[in-house]
């Protein structure tokens, strides 16, 4: 336990003094200041062996970003995993972003899609944590002047090096400490990003994918949940019950 938060911590470290150019022109590190919350989520539920590792991209503004639980949904990470903690600010933040934490009332789709699934098939959080973990590749915000969210493919690659080398290392010694049957990409990025890590650290976890549950994806509109259940079960990652 203590390795993933060391490990965690280290990936914080390396992240926060990077600098970013136009377009970006706010960076928010959200494991720095949301960090009591997120070492909450991994010391109860980042314990052990695992058999499914989900992968994010990186937080979402209504997410994560608020309670620092990876697509963090307020009322998925207040009631169902029972995790509740203060949540300082940004050292920069934008004025039509503010962190408001767990008051906030804003809806994170993504992740009320994610966690609502997983809610609606496990008993509890526990039951499902026993051999699930939900973690992003990158626990960066960029925005720019008008607060519009940037996502890693609008940074400039050579910016962006020192962060993937970060997030590459840290997701290597994820898998290396939970030891996963399966690797799960939500999204085509997050499993690009799972195929190279596994690559490098010499992992046998099997590696797929499920659609990614963004409000911006037509797809996921027309009933995400049934769709990653599917593709679970095809991959052979969820049986029947």
């Amino acid at each position: 336990m203590n390795k993933l938060i060391a490990s965690t911590q280290r990936l914080a470290a390396a992240l926060r003094e990077l600098p970013f150019s136009p377009p970006v022109a706010y960076t928010y590190q959200t494991l720095d200041y949301t960090w009591a919350a997120h070492e909450l989520y991994l010391k109860r539920f980042g314990k052990g062996k695992k058999s499914v590792v989900f992968l994010g991209m990186n937080p979402g503004p209504f997410g994560m970003a608020q309670t620092g639980v990876p697509f963090g949904e307020v009322a998925a990470v207040r009631d169902w995993m029972k995790i509740e903690a203060p949540i300082q600010r940004p050292v920069r933040e934008h004025p039509k972003r503010p962190i408001e934490g767990f008051q906030c009332t804003r809806s994170e789709v993504s992740g009320r899609r994610l966690w609502g699934l997983f809610a609606e098939r496990f008993e509890n959080a526990e039951a499902f944590f026993k051999d699930h973990f939900v973690l992003n590749y990158c626990p960066l915000i960029w925005m720019s002047a008008t607060g519009a969210n940037l996502t890693p493919d609008k940074l400039s690659v050579t910016e962006m090096a020192p962060v993937e080398e970060a997030c590459l290392d840290h997701l290597k010694e994820v898998i290396s400490l939970l030891n996963p049957e399966w690797l799960i990409g939500v999204g085509a990025f997050a499993e690009e990003r799972l195929r190279r890590a596994a690559a490098a650290n010499g992992s046998k976890a099997k590696i797929g994918k499920i659609l990614h549950p963004s409000p911006a994806s037509p797809a996921a509109n027309r009933g995400w949940a049934e769709a990653a259940s599917r593709q679970l079960k095809e991959q052979g990652v969820w049986k029947d019950v």
